[in-house]
């Protein structure tokens, strides 16, 4: 079954998921198929990290021994086990949800004309609904439910008392115009970057609507309305300040996928600005990770990105921020994942002893380390070819530009950093044959380095250019 939908399903299973699927399975009222439950043991029992589970062959012959192979009966058993694996899957989602569950026990409650129970589960929805701390999206749209089901609870029971159509219509709306912003704001992100125009729809009069019945004071509404505003009017700080602000200070009303996801746009719209020539938008940068840090915005199942360490590193060291930088190495690197971590930690450390120019430092970290991954260790060659440039050890500079380009040229899959090593190294190459006092022959070179449409450490090269014109 090597490549089936089921074993890619069934990978993707942690140690509690598989013992909470063993009951699933064992239930009737889920599974009634004994092959099934038998076909779950067998993959359990075969399971070993990097070995290929059994082929429809062995299944057979543990499942059905001494009957004759049959194509379609193991294909029905696989079938029929994903069937119950995806029911599973779908069943976690739903339960995870409390708010959910909850609506529709009362919705249950009322279809089977059971008044006290859904009264009571109403109010305990409506408790529990009004006690949260957050105030995102889908606040409103639980909001508007549980105003929905009382409607239709008091609309047939109670036909001569005031009815809730204002409660619902307030929910509604509000839960509408906070995901309208939030889907905007995603789509522009998204449409800067990939130049991917989007119909907006009913935005503009969503944006009218708002700021006429001053409605920036709720979280969900606010925090979107400035940050939709920053991208779409980035020379008026005041926006980004506002959605700053009104980040900080509601945070906690958004779950933590959706407080990360506006913190990352938010650091994306400081890339951009400082990418456009607003240097100042750096430091607004690193504080907005320093903050997302503080409050744990910035892990997923407890663990930080590789690509998000490597990125406040490289902020902190451009900024000057050197013990802040060692501080960080030494707190946060156990949270990467563990295949991770030893290598990106003595990088990272290497580069902050590079950034302090403790050169020996900085080199025996990098000959110490066993860079596997591809782009790290093509950034470890290249923090090493600077320390033989700052260091004048021009022979064995040499001899990594060489190696460096006859390891770039072996690998072809490594995209578009082919195109930037390679010029690297040519350049890097020019320059050490360029004399110092000439010049006109530097200005040149400056030129085609400026010039070059990809090049890795081009602001690097043009400042050590920069040194002898």
């Amino acid at each position: 079954m090597q490549n089936s939908r089921l074993q890619s399903v069934f990978d993707s299973l942690n140690g509690d998921e598989l013992r909470s699927l063993r009951k699933f399975l064992q239930s009737p009222f889920f599974n009634q198929r004994s092959d099934v439950l038998a076909l779950f043991e067998l993959l359990i029992a075969t399971r070993r990290p990097g070995k290929a589970l059994p082929n429809k062959e062995e299944i057979v012959q543990a499942l059905y021994p001494g009957e004759p192979f049959d194509d379609q009966r193991v294909r029905h058993t696989m079938s029929f086990l994903l069937k119950n694996i995806e029911q599973f899957m779908a069943h976690q989602v739903i339960f995870e949800n409390g708010h959910f569950v909850q609506a529709k026990l009362a919705e249950a409650y009322r279809r089977r004309n059971l008044p006290d129970q859904f009264q009571r589960t109403l109010a305990a929805l409506k408790k529990t609904h009004e006690g949260s701390p957050l105030r995102h999206a889908d606040h409103y749209w639980a909001g508007y439910e549980i105003q929905l089901q009382d409607y239709l609870f008091t609309a047939t029971t109670r036909r001569s008392t005031e009815l809730n159509l204002q409660e619902i219509g307030d929910q509604l709306d509000l839960a509408f115009l906070a995901l309208k912003l939030r889907q905007s704001c995603v789509a522009l992100s998204h449409q800067a970057v990939f130049k991917t125009d989007y119909d907006f729809g009913l935005l503009k009069e969503v944006l009218d609507y708002i700021e006429k019945e001053n409605l920036l004071e709720l979280p969900a509404i606010g925090v979107y309305y400035h940050c939709y505003q920053a991208l779409t009017k980035a020379t008026e700080t005041v926006h980004f300040q506002s959605f700053k602000k009104m980040l900080y200070l509601h945070d906690g009303a958004f779950p933590l996928a959706e407080s990360r996801d506006l913190y990352l746009l938010a650091i994306n719209f400081c890339i951009r600005r400082y990418n456009e020539g607003s240097a100042g938008f750096l430091a607004e940068e690193f504080e907005l990770y320093k903050t997302a840090l503080e409050k744990n915005i910035l892990l997923v199942n407890g663990a930080l990105s590789r690509f998000t360490y490597q990125n406040v590193v490289t902020l902190g060291l451009v900024l000057g921020e050197y013990d802040w930088v060692e501080d960080f190495l030494e707190n946060y690197t156990q949270l990467l994942e563990t295949r991770f971590r030893a290598a990106n930690h003595s990088f990272n450390l290497a580069r902050l002893e590079y950034f302090r120019r403790r050169f020996d430092k900085a080199l025996d970290l990098l000959q110490r380390s066993d860079y596997e991954d591809l782009l790290l260790n093509l950034s470890a060659k290249t923090l090493l070819l600077k320390i033989y440039f700052e260091t004048a050890e021009f022979n064995a500079l040499d001899s990594l530009l060489d190696s460096m380009s006859n390891f770039v040229r072996r690998k072809k899959a490594i995209g578009y950093h082919r195109d930037n090593y390679l010029n690297l190294v040519r350049l890097m190459k020019k320059l050490l044959q360029t004399p110092i006092g000439d010049k006109a022959a530097r200005e040149k070179l400056a030129t085609e380095i400026a010039e070059t449409k990809s090049v890795a450490e081009r602001e690097w090269l043009l400042e050590k250019l920069e040194k002898g014109i």
